[in-house]
Order: structure tokens, then sequence, then C-alpha cells
């Protein structure tokens, strides 16, 4: 009790209200737009600050009196500003800072061209964790259309691509669902299903003013940052008037369809300076597609004996399963966003941020499957092996069309809705010497596929199966006439599924903020605060399945399409033949028939969640000397999580549905602390220890069994699941060029506990279901241990001292490497695996690089990125683990300025044609390689300001 009473006194309005005045203000560029990381300082009082990504910055606890103000920034000249301080008052000033002189010459492009960068630098030079900073404006020098494409750019990032864009951000190594991805400072919820993962490609570039990657978390942000987290922040209201716009097309050449994109952003102050607004909008309306094909590697192969007894074979690995795969997609994305502020006063202001973002994803997908038959249906002399390789065997053949209604809507393609919106309310104040900020929010991500259809039909026949070049197997008819022999190929199924998934955040917090002398230094704070965040995910689906071999027994008899296509990306020798008709497919009314649902599809992976998570922090930020600060402090999370969900019972007649539960909660301890020695003005060495976490995915904590029959896989749920801990060790040193540019290196280690990866076994009997023995079954479990080193190096910088022309290059540089090991890893038989077994989505080595010309008109860069291969996903051996292959992307784009709002661009996409592909076990077997080809977009864009 006497604690309590000491807070309230200490904290309570009689404390705050000081006998002292203080200082806020706003600091903008030479066209009304604000700048973050600018250094403010009273040298006569010693004491300092820096403004935040709304320009803001405010001083606390100031002796009345005439102070001058310094202002310094990297790529801008020095600004003395004079301010008289009155006891008891907050004085409120304005700043604009304009470019130094170097700047002026050749190297200015009519549209800011070093702005951006300068911005970007400033903030990440500012900041006192380890972080990277991108700009809009940088990001505008990349020919990046989403969020995910543009993070990729950034050092020890690498993305997991989706259908030629990057969606999953992995930092440091670090799986996608260990990371995390906030807007404006609240968390993003995900769409995807089964994971945490955030669709970073749902995102504009062009609705984000700045891009911050946080490696190393304060106690202040959310721990559940074991990689990182991404902090996306969207655009402010100018100090005048801004318009903004853009109109482009272009062409994909893989369907030689076009692709449009449009977007503007407007936005003012009024006179006063009290009210602010920015709207903006973007549409990219994407016609594209991807050519496919995959493979499953088998080192046994079976057959049934002349003595009728099953008799297996030890085999060079061959492909058991192969497909191509033609994907027809057109994905429109569409956002908008409000953002408004006002300052009542010099001490209070609010401002409300929105974000809508909607992408449809239309899709036809035609598959032709093969599979070698169960060794029941294979006989002595029907197979072939050559030099211990399976080359001619019998198999089913199949052939797939994906579709959906016949709507406006559907359009007779699979749609896939995706929808994230975000509303933040929040507000800063000054009371007397303490810096108040709240935020409100709520957000909601969801994903709908309605009435999503499959046709299929199968035929039988022997297949030659060339394995000679393992980098694309594949298999042909050996008799050429089964090929297309239509008549042969008879009804198996016709399904129509339905898939939602929604999730729900709501993010409440409050931090305050005192000034604090400590160990008898001046220039110090004691920060503090409590977060709610409250979530809720559910997803409900159905699948139903027709019988209508009656009415359309085989192929010959519906109306069909001919995929094949010559110039197939994979090689012309993968000829697609002939499929089930979208159109037809689309145009069924499956309501007039009786479909029967199949439970075990669908019901297992239907859930409903919720999520608490209630944290409170305390932390002080302190200069210890005119160059050494530190920030140190601890976070406090309690998470309770209630599951819902499904279990399937498999009798001999039917399927007893159980409706399952369970609750759990954990509290986690998080200490972190963070050092800054300012060696000079622009030369920092950089320090952390910190501590991180990663829940469980949801849908692994329920206590289900789903059994899919047509993958001969059972996937259970493990509700005894621990979250996964790391405590993080960085180091970094960064030294920032006058011209506008960085030089940087540092070392990191992370050890991991308790991380999850998913146990693959054999179901040794029917004890699941009848008729399971020998599926493949998946279970998450905790493993033991992980760690992982890596380091970093970045360069970045304008060539200003090269003569004439040369001087207007610039290059971009940074490479990581990773190294990682992972214990506690079991494989199928339950024994553990080798202790030299890399953590997965570990990519050893990442590299991005870039060559940028910026003249007075014309500017051009060309962008490479490189990540190596890494484990994607373990299997239950070496054989069978899954490689996410690497990849060299090379891009390329070039403006010219009309005059200096006006300007034409070209961007040129994936000139190296980069396949997304994944191999199993070593590099030389494919297990799913797809091709996207080059994309080229050119347009206007229009740029206004107004002061």
């Amino acid at each position: 009790m006497k604690f309590l009473i000491r807070c309230f006194i200490l904290f309570s309005p009689f404390y705050i209200f000081a006998q002292a005045g203080n200082v806020q203000g706003t600091i903008s560029d030479e066209n009304g737009i604000y700048v973050s990381g600018a250094n403010v300082f009273i040298k006569s009082l010693n004491r300092g600050t820096i403004s935040n990504f709304d320009g803001r910055f405010s001083l606390v606890g100031v002796p009345e009196g005439k102070y001058t103000l310094e202002i310094t920034y990297i790529g801008y000249g020095n600004v003395a500003q004079e301010v008289s301080v009155t006891e008891g008052q907050t004085t409120s000033i304005v700043i604009e800072l304009s470019p130094s002189n170097y700047q002026l010459d050749e190297v200015e492009v009519a549209a800011q061209g070093l702005s951006g960068q300068a911005k970007a630098l400033n903030t990440q030079r500012t900041n006192l964790n380890i972080t990277n900073v991108v700009s809009t404006d940088q990001i505008g020098k990349f020919p990046d259309a989403n969020i995910g494409d543009a993070v990729k750019r950034i050092p020890g990032i690498t993305m997991q691509v989706d259908q030629g864009e990057a969606r999953n951000v992995i930092i440091r190594g670090l799986s996608p669902q260990l990371n995390s991805v906030t807007l404006n400072g609240s968390r993003i919820p995900s769409a995807e299903g089964d994971n945490r993962n955030i669709q970073m490609d749902l995102i504009p570039s062009d609705m984000i003013q700045t891009i911050e990657v946080n490696k190393a978390v304060t106690p202040d942000m959310d721990a559940d940052a074991l990689g990182g987290s991404v902090n996306l922040v969207t655009r402010t209201a100018p100090q005048g008037f801004r318009l903004s716009a853009n109109l482009g097309s272009g062409i994909n050449f893989i369907t030689d369809r076009r692709n449009l994109n449009a977007s503007f952003l407007l936005g003012d102050r009024t006179k006063d300076g009290k009210f602010g607004w920015m709207l903006g909008a973007v549409v990219q309306d994407n016609d594209f597609g991807s050519d496919n094909i995959e493979a499953e590697w088998n080192d046994e192969f079976s057959f049934t004996n002349a003595a009728g007894e099953e008799e297996d074979l030890d085999v060079d690995p061959y492909t058991d399963v192969f497909e191509q795969r033609t994907y027809l997609v057109q994905r429109v994305r569409r956002s908008f966003s409000a953002n408004f502020d006002y300052q009542f006063d010099a001490n209070n202001s609010i401002y409300l941020k929105t974000m809508y973002n909607w992408r449809d994803d239309r899709e036809n997908r035609y598959v032709l499957a093969q599979e070698v038959l169960d060794a029941e249906d294979i006989q002595e002399g029907d197979f072939t092996i050559t030099d211990g390789r399976p080359t001619r065997f019998p198999a089913e053949i199949a052939r797939e069309t994906k579709a959906g209604i016949d709507n406006n809507r559907n359009q007779n393609t699979r749609l896939e809705d995706q929808r994230m919106q975000n509303y933040t309310l929040g507000g800063d104040h000054l009371w007397g010497k303490a810096k108040v900020d709240w935020l409100a929010s709520y957000a909601i991500a969801s994903e709908e596929r309605l009435d999503e259809r499959y046709a299929q039909y199968t035929a039988e026949y022997i297949v030659n199966n060339d394995n000679s070049n393992p980098r694309f197997p594949i298999m042909t008819a050996e008799n050429p006439a089964n090929t297309n022999d239509l008549g042969s190929f008879e009804f198996d199924e016709i399904t129509n599924e339905t898939q939602f998934t929604d999730e729900e955040d709501i993010n409440i917090f409050l931090n305050v903020e005192l000034p604090a002398n400590l160990f008898g230094q001046e220039d110090g704070t004691i920060q503090f605060g409590a977060r709610g965040r409250f979530k809720g995910k559910f997803r409900e689906n159905d699948f139903f399945e027709y019988d209508l071999e009656d009415t359309f027994p085989a192929m010959d008899g519906i109306p069909t399409i001919d995929s094949t296509d010559p110039n197939f990306l994979a090689g012309s020798q993968y000829a697609a033949g002939f499929y089930p008709s979208p159109s037809w497919l689309g145009g069924l009314d499956l309501n007039e028939n009786n479909g029967e649902p199949v439970l075990e599809e669908f019901l297992p992976g239907n859930f409903d969640i919720r999520e608490d998570v209630l944290a409170a922090y305390l932390m002080f930020n302190q200069k210890l000397s005119d160059k050494l600060s530190v920030l140190a402090g601890v976070r406090v999370e309690n998470t309770q999580l209630q599951s819902e969900g499904f279990s399937l019972n498999f009798g001999e007649d039917d399927v007893v549905v159980e409706e399952v539960s369970d609750e759990t909660s954990y509290t986690n301890v998080l200490p972190g602390v963070h050092f800054k020695y300012d060696i000079t003005d622009r030369t920092i060495l950089r320090f952390a220890w910190t501590n991180t976490l990663a829940r469980p995915n949801y849908e692994d904590l329920i206590p289900r069994a789903e059994i899919v029959n047509a993958d001969d896989e059972i996937i259970l749920g493990n509700a005894q699941l621990d979250p996964t801990t790391s405590m993080n060790f960085d180091v970094m040193g960064e030294h920032y060029l006058e011209s506008i540019g960085l030089v940087s290196g540092g070392l990191f280690y992370k050890r991991i506990n308790d991380f999850i990866y998913t146990f693959i076994s054999e179901a040794p009997d029917d004890s699941f279901a009848p008729g399971t023995a020998g599926f493949d079954v998946f279970q998450p479990l905790n493993g033991d241990d992980a760690s992982i080193f890596g380091a970093e190096f970045s360069f970045q910088r304008q060539l200003d001292f090269l003569p004439g022309f040369a001087r207007n290059f610039s290059v971009f540089l940074n490479y990581t490497f990773l190294t990682s090991t992972a214990n506690g890893i079991r494989n199928e038989d339950g024994d553990e695996r080798a202790d030299d077994l890399a953590l997965p989505n570990t990519a050893p080595n990442m590299f991005n690089a870039s060559l940028g010309y910026a003249g007075k008109r014309f500017s051009a860069r060309l962008s490479a990125n490189f990540s190596d291969a890494y484990i994607d996903e373990l299997g239950g051996n070496a054989f069978e683990d899954r490689y996410y292959d690497q990849q060299f992307f090379l891009d390329f784009n070039s403006s010219y300025a009309i005059n200096n709002k006006l300007r034409i661009y070209a961007d040129l996409n994936n000139i190296t044609d980069q396949p997304l592909r994944f191999f199993q076990g070593v590099s030389e077997r494919t297990q799913q390689a797809e091709y996207y080809g080059l994309r080229l977009t050119f347009g206007l864009k229009y740029d206004l300001f107004r002061k």
C-alpha cells in the first residue's frame, strides 16, 4: 500500500506540473513533408531529443529563458532556431530544413531523389536500438509494387514468394510466423488459416511512408518478434498542399496480358496548422500466370510378385508422382487510406489513421497428375527398372480443373477474396513534465473462397519415367495415343468447397515518459506503459463431393479446353493436353444434386480461438556520458488462450464428430539492454541484449485429428506446445557518410529454446481410422534448442567524388551470412537426428546490390536480390527434407522527368526468369519449379507540392 501511495504522489499532477516550461515543435523538409530522426539540441543545457515519424519533438522541464535550438540532419543544412521558454507554458515552433548545397547540384532529381534516403538514414542513425529504415521515396527507386518486394531489399531479410510476388517475410533466418508485422505500431492480423504469417503482398508500397525493421526490440515493443519486427508507417498530412498521382500499364510476358495500376495522394493542412488530412488510393490489376512442375521422390518400389505377395525393392531415387500445372491468375489489389490529425494546443494532439486493403485473386488451374499405382495393382512384367531406377510402370493419370461458379464476382474462377482493414485512434500529450501517448486500434483480416470447384477425370496406362535430368523430371505415356484419348478418362470426382477465415485484433496501449537524471547525468528519461491485445481467430470451411458419374461418365462427353503451350516456361516437352472446361464446371447447378459432405476434408480444420495478451513494461533511457547512452528495461507479457475445434473418429460404418477445446496460459518476463556509443557524430557502435518469444500457431494447439485421404495424410494438433523463446545478442557498427551514405557491419547470435517443428511419422496401423495404416502423420512438436549466428554488412553512397556525369551514380550493397544448428528433432522412427541439422528457414547467404544513376532528368537503377537455399520443411528423414532453393532476382527501372512535377517511368521485373523452386534432399531433385516470366510496367507520375 505504501508503494502505491508513493507512486500516486510521484506521478500525480502536483509532481508533473513543475516550475519549468516545455518546447514542442515539428520539423519538415522543403516540400512540407515531415522528417524523422532530426537531432534537436540545446547546447547551453546539454539537453536534446529526436523528432519522431511525424516530425514532432518535445523538450520538457526546460528552465525559463531564451535558448538556441540546434537542428542537425544528414544531407540538410544545420538550423539554429531561437526560442523563448515561459514557466508553466509550452512554446510551439515550426522548423523547415533545406538540402545541403551539394544536393542542389547535378545529383538532384526533380522528384527529390536523395531526400528519401536522407530521411531513412537519419532515422536509423538516431534510433537507440538496431534498426533498418527505408522511406517511401527510397522504395520508389526500386520497381516494387507491394511492401513484400520492398522489404526484401533490407539487409538480413529474404522473402517467400507466391505467384511471383514476395509474400512472407523471413528476418535473420526466422520463419515468417516468428516475426511480427505492425501498422503504425499495432499488430496486423493474419488472414492465413493455419499460421500467423502476414501477407505482405496485400499492401501496395505506395500506401506506406516508411518501413522500419527492428532487429533488436525494446521493452515498449511487442515481444513476439524472434527474428525482428517490421513496422509500416502510413503517410501523414504534410505542412502544405500535396497532390501525387500515378497511372501506368504494362504486359506480363508469360501470358501476353496487360497489367494496370493507378494511385493518388491528396493532402493539406488548414491555415492555422491545426488540422491536417491525407487521402490515398491505389488500384492494381495484374493479369498473369505461372508454369509449374512438381514431383515426389521415393527410394522404394512396391509390386505384387508371382506368389501374390507384396514385395518392396530398394531403388535409386525416382519420381513416383509427377504433376505439371498451368495457372492463369488475375490479381486485383485495391487500397484506400484516410489519415487525419488535429492539434488542440501546444500540449495536446490526436490522430486517426485508417487503411482498407482488398485483394481479389481469380485463378484457373489445370493439373496433369501422374502417380505410380499401388503395389496390389502392379504385377511382375508391368514395370522396368534400369540401372537401379524405375523407368517404366503403370500409373494413374488425372486431369483436373480448378474453377468457380459463374457469376460477376467469381467469373468461372476460384476467387480468393482477401481483406485487411485497420482503424487507429491515438493521441500525444504533454502534462507538465510528462509525455503521454496512447493508442486504440481495431483491425480485421479475412479470406473468403466461395464455391471453389474441382473436376477430375482419371485413366490408367503405362508411363515412361524419365529422371535422366532430375531437375526436369517427366512422365510420358508409353503409347502416345493414350494421352488425349478422352474417352478413357473416366469420371473421378466433382467437388465444391467454401472457405472462410477471419482474425480480429483490438489493441490498446498507454505510454508515459518522464525526465530523469539517473547516475548523476542529465538528459535521461523513465518510461513505463501497458498494453492489451485481444485477438479472435475463426475458421469455417465446408467440402462437398458430387456423384455425377452417370451424367458425365467420361471426358469425351463434356466441354474441354486445350491448355498446351509450346512456350511453357519449364520446357516445351511438357505438353498439357485437355481438361474439363472452367465455364462448364462453373455453370453446373450443383444445388440440384445431392452432394455429400466429406467431413475429414474440412471439419478438423475449423476452429474458434481467443488469445488475450496483457503486457506491461518499465524502461529508462539515459546518457551515461557525452558519447555513451543506455536503454534498459523489462517487459512482462501474460498470454491466455482458449481454443475450440473438432476431432473425427472414423469407425467401420460412420464418422463420430467430437467437439474439443483447450485452455492454456503462460507468463514471460523479458529483460533487455541497449547501448549506443557515438565515437563521432557520424560513427556509432551499438550493442543489445534482448529476449523475445513466438507463440504457437493457433490450430496447432487444438487437440484435433484431420485425415486427408486424398493425400494419405493425418494431421494432429498438440495442446501441450510451449511458446518458443530466444535470447539475442547484437553488436553493430555504423558510419554515416557526409554524402548521404552508410557503411555498417555487425554480428548477432540467437539462442532459441522450444522451437516448434512438424514431426512426420508413419501410422503403424489403422488406429486413427480404417485404411490409414501407412499414412504420413504430421504433428507439431517442440524441439530442444537451436542457435543462430550471423554477420551483416551494408554499404550505400552517392559517388559524387567522381568527375563529370559519373558523380551521378550511386551504389547500394548489403550482405548477410547465417549459420544455425537445431537439436531435438526426431526422425520418423523417433530417433534424434544429427546435431548439425540447420534450423528450418535459415538461408546461409543473402545479398542485395543495385547500381543507380540520377541526373537532372533521367534516372535508372539495376537491382539484384539473392538468397541461398535453406530447409523449408523437415521430413521424416534427410531424404524427405524439403528445401527452398536459392533465388536470384534482377530488376531494372528508369524514369525521365519532363518537368519538376511530371515524369515518365518504365520498370522491368524478373529479368532472370527466376522460378520458385523446391528440392527434395539434394539440389538436383526438383520437387517444385514454378516460372513467372518477365513483367514490363510503364506510366506517368505526377507530384505537386505547395506550401
